[in-house]
């Protein structure tokens, strides 16, 4: 009898020191990533096939290639496993990898613009459309998962779940700053109509030495 006691003051003790809510919100934000992940992770898996279809149509842009194809492989090089966010450096690091991945996609994206042919190719639509959809379910993946770290952490930073938090070990997660958001949001602006700037005339030539300012040239 004394035992049931004991353990159900127990369980309303941890209950109202935010033990269940550490249960609730920890699983939130895992699920979270892996959504994160996942979504990532298709977005590499669409790399390929896209380098592939605009190899057939420009393939002397070889640099632009080159990015897309190094970026994936850092990317890929990454553990990119659940505990990433326990560790706030690995988890930058792969946040810097997959925001140098989303410019070079964005710069061959930029360079398909150039190749009519290309941008009327079926399977270039159908990629493009899938990367399109892709950027935005990763976009709608990282908010979800900076919600729920959130809550997380303010569940760990306020008292007295704080209390709870430092006795059985919950410590505050890393999420995406303001400005790797706006790295992996915003692509690279280049216009590539802009009119070349027109090159100044040359200056006139100055008057001979000696010779008076305005003076007409003698005729022979």
């Amino acid at each position: 009898m004394l035992r049931m006691l004991w353990v159900s003051f127990m369980a309303l003790a941890l209950s109202g020191c935010g033990y269940n809510t550490f249960q609730t919100t920890d699983e939130e934000v895992k699920a979270a990533w892996a959504e994160v992940l996942n979504q990532y992770q298709r977005r590499a898996d669409l790399v390929p096939n896209l380098v592939n279809v605009v190899k057939g149509y420009a393939a002397h842009e070889k640099d632009v290639f080159i990015e897309v194809t190094a970026a994936r492989a850092r990317v890929g090089s990454l553990q990119a496993t659940p505990e990433l966010i326990n560790d706030e450096a690995a988890f930058q690091k792969f946040i810097a990898a997959q925001g140098e991945m989303t410019s070079a996609l964005s710069r061959l994206m930029l360079v398909a613009e150039n190749y009519p042919q290309l941008k009327a190719d079926g399977l270039f639509r159908d990629l493009q459309a899938q990367l399109e959809g892709t950027e935005n379910r990763i976009t709608v993946a990282r908010n979800r998962y900076i919600d729920s770290v959130k809550t997380y952490n303010v569940a760990v930073r306020s008292f007295p779940s704080n209390l709870t938090a430092m006795l059985f070990g919950y410590k505050t997660k890393p999420s995406f700053t303001v400005e790797n958001e706006k790295a992996l949001a915003i692509p690279p602006k280049v216009d590539f109509g802009a009119p070349v700037p027109a090159v100044p005339a040359p200056a006139p030539a100055s008057p001979a030495s000696g010779a008076p300012a305005g003076a007409a040239a003698p005729a022979y």
